[in-house]
């Protein structure tokens, strides 16, 4: 699909992801001097559209099932931080049903703040639900943005699902499973409004 963008977004990368039978051409827009951030996801199937998936976005990623089910994530301020949403680990209830297939880090510049290195950067986190290597993605994409004159970091993160109906249900019944066990908190506070949908 194609976006307009403006001029603050200076910065890509993309990646190739291999889905079904087919391919999903994702890329990341980011502001170097900011921490906004949005995807763009093409799909790649050929003539037939049958294997594509259903794409979701979310600005605030607890209101992800995938992060409230499977995500440790790290909330934290003070003078020189402000951080929400930062993953921080797959809770260790679900390390034998979700992988990491995704870990990687651009460094957009190195900043001495107080005599310390600061690095600016987007980290980039994928995961799958296993045995579902091909029919589920989940995307992490944390932005660490440095306001020098302040001496502060800023952590702000959004997210992408890319799922088949069958995963889509899976995420579900491991939604319903850890209401009934209660292994997350279920009060259900979160604006799910602020999910994007690119299948309807």
């Amino acid at each position: 699909m194609s976006l307009r963008l403006g001029k603050k977004l200076n910065r890509t990368y993309g990646f190739r992801l291999p889905f079904n039978n087919g391919f999903y051409n994702i890329i990341v827009y980011l502001d170097k001097g900011s921490t906004f951030s949005l995807f763009s996801i093409d799909p790649d199937f050929g003539v037939s559209s049958q294997t594509q998936g259903m794409v979701k976005m979310f600005k605030n990623i607890e209101a992800a099932k995938f992060c409230d089910i499977f995500v440790k994530l790290h909330n934290f301020k003070k003078e020189t931080l402000d951080i929400v949403n930062q993953y921080d680990s797959i809770k260790p209830d679900y390390t034998n049903d979700i992988t990491m297939v995704m870990n990687e880090t651009i460094t957009l510049s190195k900043i001495k703040v107080n005599d310390k290195d600061i690095y600016d950067t987007m980290n980039l986190y994928g995961f799958t639900i296993l045995p579902y290597v091909e029919e589920y993605f989940f995307m992490i994409a944390e932005r660490h943005s440095i306001m020098k004159k302040l001496g502060k970091k800023v952590v702000r993160t959004i997210g992408l699902q890319i799922s088949t109906p069958t995963t889509s249900k899976i995420i579900e019944e491991y939604y319903d499973e850890s209401k009934n066990t209660g292994l997350f908190d279920y009060r259900d506070q979160i604006d799910r409004s602020m999910i994007t949908k690119l299948d309807d």
